[in-house]
């Protein structure tokens, strides 16, 4: 499992490219490519869980251009190792 954490900050292009960026996610989930995902309640960043290899995370970020967006940065990408849950 791998965990990407971003960070948000106000500018105007995160909010126009997240409806394509939320397109991609449904489709990864649909996949089984992509657990669970969604923002922090305060919106501040978001939490993404990749049911993925290190090597798949790498081209899945590097195709979704909402992770180069202004407004959006990837704060950490960690390996995860959940051990209860449907991953465990």
């Amino acid at each position: 499992m791998m965990i990407v954490e971003l960070a948000f900050t106000p500018a105007p292009e995160r909010l126009a490219a997240r409806a394509a960026h939320r397109s991609l996610l449904l489709r990864l989930h649909q996949e089984g490519r992509l657990v669970a995902a969604g923002p922090w309640a305060d919106d501040s960043g978001a939490l993404l869980v990749f049911d993925v290899e290190r090597a798949e995370l790498a081209e899945i970020l590097g195709d979704d251009p909402y992770y180069r967006t202004p407004g959006v940065g990837v704060a950490a990408v960690r390996e995860w190792s959940p051990i209860v849950g449907p991953a465990a």
